[in-house]
Parts: structure tokens; sequence; C-alpha cells
């Protein structure tokens, strides 16, 4: 036996934390807190399930930081990990190919109809937006409009953390820190389907201002197509993509669709802007979804249009971004078994169905005087707490309280919300609504 493997098993739950403590820095954590509230060590997961050292499971009802499609340990996506183990890890993109790369490459393109022909591999989240946002500016000057430099992003809007991905990313709390670092972008309001019908009209009108107003200087848009994750599960209609992506043309702009979160099924359609009806983007950013929840991967899908500003004997007009694991083949092996997945087992059927059982499971807090906006997109169901009750710290008690009910969820703010698995069943449906009420009943019998 290893001395790794006799440390797992040897080591209790509190050693975990106390060792996770000393020597991991916990993203999204101020780590002060952390030492309040200790990590939960999970030694393995299977299906919707994480295990503790301890004997306890939990169901992950936010999927792992939405990453998670088909659960923990899925045999389809490790088997096709393993087999391109056996022949090829990894090999540099540059001046080299490998057949996951093509292959996905070429699948992505037909999902779209080849509509956006061609693939960038990246890393990460914020790391695709950032390649989508010099694309786009590079695009522009490569075509003799070096003045198309801004960007336009939503209120509210969340795209990532790093620096260029923050200067179009409208959340204070991950923002304001490094505002002094960030290029200046215009942030016009957000459609918000809590705010009633014409919060769609007043988005668009306040896009339309900025379009007209800096057109000759800005050289894209920047949404998330449906749901606005980080800010709460903010919803808004198809007609608002519809008419984002006219504006677009009208005023001869790029539109970036953020889909790292919303994309791979989870809003009823592969794409979420597939429901808009119209033509597509001109780039798509994917991640999370795409490997399944095993290896990191992203990836911009762009247009003819644009590859070819880039097509030149001048190195310098090329697009030059890259890392080293760029377009790793273990990494794109995951992401065509979850698209086979998503071919040959009618996933999104089968998704309409189970978005079906979380809506009749959670019908009941439509009613519940302590609930606000129950709202719901395809496999994202979210609902507000009202303010006057929640009290101090009401995200981290939730969180806590749902572990009691076998349950790992993370509230944003006072908006609970679950983006599950795709491995629903009206039982399995119940036990969430369940497990949420009961949690809530706790939480907020304390707060009073």
């Amino acid at each position: 036996m290893s001395d790794s493997t006799s440390i797992s098993k040897n080591n209790s739950q509190q050693d975990w934390q106390r060792r996770s403590l000393n020597a991991v820095w916990h993203p999204c954590t101020q780590m002060a807190r952390a030492a309040v509230v200790p990590p939960l060590p999970i030694a393995r997961g299977e299906g919707p399930w994480l295990h503790d050292y301890e004997g306890r499971r939990y169901f992950d009802a936010n999927s792992s930081w939405w990453v998670n499609l088909f659960g923990h340990s899925d045999e389809g996506i490790k088997d096709a990990i393993k087999q391109q183990l056996d022949t090829l890890a990894h090999v540099m993109l540059a001046g080299c190919t490998h057949a996951p790369a093509v292959e996905l490459a070429e699948k992505l393109s037909a999902l779209t109809g080849g509509a956006l022909g061609h693939t960038f591999f990246a890393s990460d989240g914020a790391s695709a937006v950032e390649i989508a946002l010099k694309m786009s500016f590079h695009s522009w000057r490569n075509r003799g409009l070096d003045a198309k430099r801004e960007f336009v992003c939503l209120r509210h809007g969340y795209h990532g953390e790093t620096i260029g991905a923050l200067a179009v990313t409208d959340v204070a709390v991950f923002r304001d820190a490094y505002a002094p670092l960030l290029m200046p972008s215009h942030v016009v309001e957000s459609p918000d389907s809590r705010q009633g019908a014409d919060s769609e009209a007043r988005a668009l009108a306040a896009l339309r201002s900025v379009l007209e107003a800096r057109c000759g200087h800005i050289a894209a848009l920047i949404i998330e197509p449906l749901v606005q994750c980080a800010a709460g599960m903010v919803m808004h209609e198809p007609s608002y993509l519809r008419a984002v992506r006219a504006l677009c043309d009208e005023f001869e702009i790029h539109l970036i669709a953020d889909e790292i979160a919303v994309g791979c099924g989870r809003t009823g359609t592969f794409f979420a802007f597939e429901q808009a009806r119209t033509s597509w983007p001109d780039f798509i950013t994917l991640s999370k979804g795409i490997s399944g929840g095993t290896l990191p991967l992203s990836l911009v899908l762009t247009t003819e249009a644009v590859f070819q500003s880039f097509w030149s004997d001048e190195v310098a007009r090329g697009f030059l971004h890259s890392h080293s694991y760029t377009g790793n083949a273990l990494a794109c092996a995951a992401a065509n078994a979850v698209l086979d997945r998503f071919a040959n087992q009618q996933v999104l059927e089968k998704n309409r169905e189970q978005a079906r059982w979380l809506q009749n499971a959670f019908a009941p807090l439509q009613s519940d005087a302590r609930v606000e906006h129950l709202r719901q997109r395809g496999m994202i169901l979210a609902f507000d707490v009202r303010a006057d009750l929640v009290g101090e710290r009401f995200a981290e008690r939730f969180h806590l309280a749902a572990r009691e009910q076998a349950l790992l969820i993370r509230p944003i703010g006072r908006t609970v919300y679950l983006m599950p698995p795709y491995l629903i069943d009206e039982s399995t449906a119940r036990f969430l609504a369940h497990a949420v009420t009961q949690t809530l009943n706790e939480v907020l019998l304390h707060a009073a």
C-alpha cells in the first residue's frame, strides 16, 4: 500500500480539514471564515452523491459548481479517458494535432449547423472569455477598425475573475478590489423576469442608447443567455436574445454568448442561445459541463468571418494566444464522450422530463409566504427567500443546515438554487424538495 493510500484511509474527517486549512488556499473563500466553518472533506463520489470520510453522503445539488452533468464516476466518461490515456495523454497543439481535438471541434461545429465552424481550446471559463474578447478586438483591428476596442456587458453579469473577464463582470465582491487594474466597459441594464414585463424593454432601450453613441468604438457585447447565474439565477426570455442579436447586426458589433454555465443542456437545449431561434452569436464560450466534471477544458466557437480576418502571411495578424495544455487529449476525449451521450441517449428529452419532476416537486413553494420568485429554466430551479427573513450569513447557515438533510447546496446571497446532475427521477425530485423545505424551516426558525 502506498503512503498516500495509507494516509487517506487512516486520517479522520477532522484531520483532512486541519491539513487543508494549513496547506490549501480555497477559492471564493475568506480563509479566516473557513477556520470557523471548515471545508467538508469528500472521500469519493458516485452518481449524484458525494461521500465523506465518516460514511455520510450528500446529494450534489449544485453539480460541484455546475460542472457535473452525469454524476460522479460516470463509467462512459471514465472509459473514454482511460482509453485515451493508453494512446496519447497530451501533445502540443501548435504544429501538431490529434484525433480527440479534431473530432470535438467537428462535433461542436455540427451542433451549430456549421455556423460556428472554428474552435479554439482553452483551460477554464475565464480563459475562454479572455480569448473571445481578444479575438473580437483583434479581428476588428485586422480589418482596419482599430477604434473598436470597447466592450458592453450587462448589470450583475459574471464572466470570470481574470483581469479581462473581470472587466466585463459586474459583481462587486469579485470586481471592486481589482477595479484599478481593469479596462473600462459599458455596463447596461439587464433583463430580469422578477421585475415585470417591461424589464426587457428597459434593458433593450439602455443597450440601444449605448450602441447608438459608441458603436464605432465597441468591439462586442457579452451576455449570459437566459440565466445570469452568479447574479442569483436572474432569468430572461428568448425574445431578449433575438432583439440583442438584431441590435448587434444593426450596429456592427460582435455578440459573445457566454454559455459556460448555461450550455450543455442546462436550459433545455444544448446551447441556451438556440431558444432565440435567430442567427448564431459571433462567439460562444463553453466550459464546465463540456467534460462532464472530469477534466478542465474550455472552448471558444466562432465564425468563418472572424477566422478569415486572421488569415494572413503576417505572423502578427495571427491569433497567438496559447497555453501549454491547449486542446489536451484527455480532456477532449472526455468532452467527446459527453457529446456522444447527448447524440445517442436522448439527454435533452430526458432533461425536459426531469425538469418537469423538479417543477412539480417544488410547486408548493409557490404559496409559501417566506419565498419569492420561484423560477425555473430547464434544469436550473431557484427561489429567493424574503429579505426581511434571512438574517446574517444566510447562505452559510443554509449550506450547513442542508448537510444535515444529506444535501450539498450553496445559495447565492438569499437565492436558493438547484442545478443538479442529469440523474433525477420523481422520487429524487421529491427528496430534494423535502430536503430544501426542511432546511428552510430550520434556518428561518433559528433566525427568528
